[in-house]
């Protein structure tokens, strides 16, 4: 059985990650000015952002999506809380205030993330397995 809220959390997750691909990779020199970040490390989220909305999109389209996958995407977007806080922890002394709180405040939307789609991937069937 489908389950919209989910399907609509990972498209959610999967359309943000898209954006921050576009925005990343696109205004890298910008973005890493105003944030105070390497360019290359703007660069490099953006094209994790697109590796990760993949895999989101292709749950979100499954009939009955995987519970496998959903688990692994909400474990990939505690990694990225935890790579976001680890970001902060080397660059905190050459960030702006801006790249703080923004770094901040998008880590705790993607561990809302993380949360909402560890809740719906619980609430999926477990696979059976066939003969």
């Amino acid at each position: 059985m489908p389950n919209p809220n989910l399907k609509t959390i990972l498209i959610l997750d999967a359309v943000t990650c898209t954006a921050m691909f576009l925005l990343c990779v696109l205004a890298a020199a910008t973005l890493a000015a105003l944030l105070g970040l390497p360019a290359g490390v703007v660069t490099a989220a953006g094209w994790i952002c697109l590796a990760a909305a993949v895999p989101m999109l292709v749950v979100a389209m499954q009939r009955a999506p995987s519970r496998g996958l959903t688990k692994l995407i909400a474990v990939g977007n505690l990694g990225w809380v935890a790579a976001s806080l680890a970001v902060l922890a080397i660059f905190a002394g050459q960030m702006s205030w801006l790249g703080i709180a923004i770094t901040l405040v998008q880590a705790l939307v993607v561990l809302e993330f993380a949360l909402l789609e560890a809740k719906g991937a619980a609430a999926l069937p477990r696979a059976t397995a066939t003969a």
